[in-house]
C-alpha cells in the first residue's frame, strides 16, 4: 500500500503525558473540535483482532500465547489504520511510540506514506501535585460520580450529592506510593522520546496543571498551526 489515499496535509500528532495528565480528556476534545482520531495501541490491537486482518491474526496468536506483540505487528496494524477514511483529517497517537527505536520505525512508516510527525505534544505536570490529585480520587459506586478528598468532596461526607448512595470506591492503585512510582517510571521511559522529538524540532510542551479549558485551547492552537 503506497499511502496515496492519505492526504499529505493530514496531521499526525503524538500525545505524551503520565497517567492522570489528562491525555484522554484532551484527545476527546481534539477529536470533537478538529475531526482527529485518537489511536491507542490497545484499541488498535483489539480492533485489528476483531476485524480479522492479517496483522490482527498475527497479534491474536501472539497475545493468546501470553507474549508481547512485536513492534512490527503494531506498525503493520497502524499502517492499515491510517488509510481508513475517518483518519483523513489526522490522528492523535496515544501510547505509541514508547521508545526511540519505535519512534524511528514510525518515522519510516509515515515517510513511506508521505506523512510525518507534525507535533509531539508533552503534557507537562508537577509530580508532587499529581500525586495529590490522583491519590485523592474516589467515585460513587451507585452512579459513577467522581469526587476528590481535597478538590471535590461530597456536601455530606461519604454520601453522593447526585444519587444519595453511601457506597464510595477507590481504585487500589490510586495511592501515593503507586502514583509516585508510575510517574517515576514514565519520566524514565519517556525522557529519550522527549529528546528525540525535540531534536527533530517537533516537540511542543504544554502546562497540563491548569484549567482543562485553557489546556484544550493551547492544544487547539497547536493543531491549527500544524494543520495550516
Amino acid at each position: 500500500m503506497d499511502g496515496s489515499n492519505v492526504p499529505d496535509a493530514a496531521p499526525v500528532l503524538i500525545l505524551l503525558g503520565p497517567p492522570g495528565a489528562g491525555k484522554g480528556t484532551q484527545a476527546r476534545k481534539l477529536e470533537e473540535g478538529f475531526g482527529l482520531v485518537q489511536l491507542s495501541t490497545g484499541d488498535l490491537l483489539r480492533a485489528a483482532v476483531a476485524a480479522g486482518t492479517e496483522a490482527g491474526k498475527q497479534a491474536k496468536a501472539v497475545m493468546e500465547s501470553g507474549a508481547l506483540v512485536s513492534d512490527e505487528i503494531v506498525l503493520a496494524i497502524l499502517k492499515d489504520r491510517l488509510v481508513e477514511p475517518d483518519c483523513a483529517k489526522g490522528v492523535i497517537l496515544d501510547g505509541f511510540p514508547r521508545t526511540t527505536v519505535q519512534a524511528e520505525a514510525l518515522d519510516d512508516l509515515l515517510k513511506a506514506s508521505s506523512q510525518r510527525i507534525n507535533a509531539a505534544i508533552s503534557l507537562d505536570v508537577d509530580d508532587a501535585e499529581m500525586v495529590t490529585r490522583i491519590a485523592g480520587r474516589f467515585t460513587c459506586k451507585g452512579c459513577g460520580e467522581g469526587y476528590h478528598d481535597t478538590f471535590k468532596a461530597p456536601v455530606v461526607a461519604e454520601t453522593c450529592d447526585k444519587c444519595g448512595s453511601t457506597q464510595m470506591v477507590r481504585r487500589a492503585d490510586d495511592n501515593a506510593e503507586t502514583v509516585a512510582s508510575r510517574l517515576e517510571a514514565y519520566h524514565a521511559q519517556t525522557a529519550p522520546l522527549i529528546d528525540y522529538y525535540d531534536g527533530k524540532g517537533v516537540l511542543v510542551r504544554v502546562d497540563a496543571m491548569g484549567d482543562i479549558g485553557a489546556i484544550a485551547s493551547d492544544l487547539g492552537a497547536i493543531v491549527s498551526r500544524v494543520s495550516a
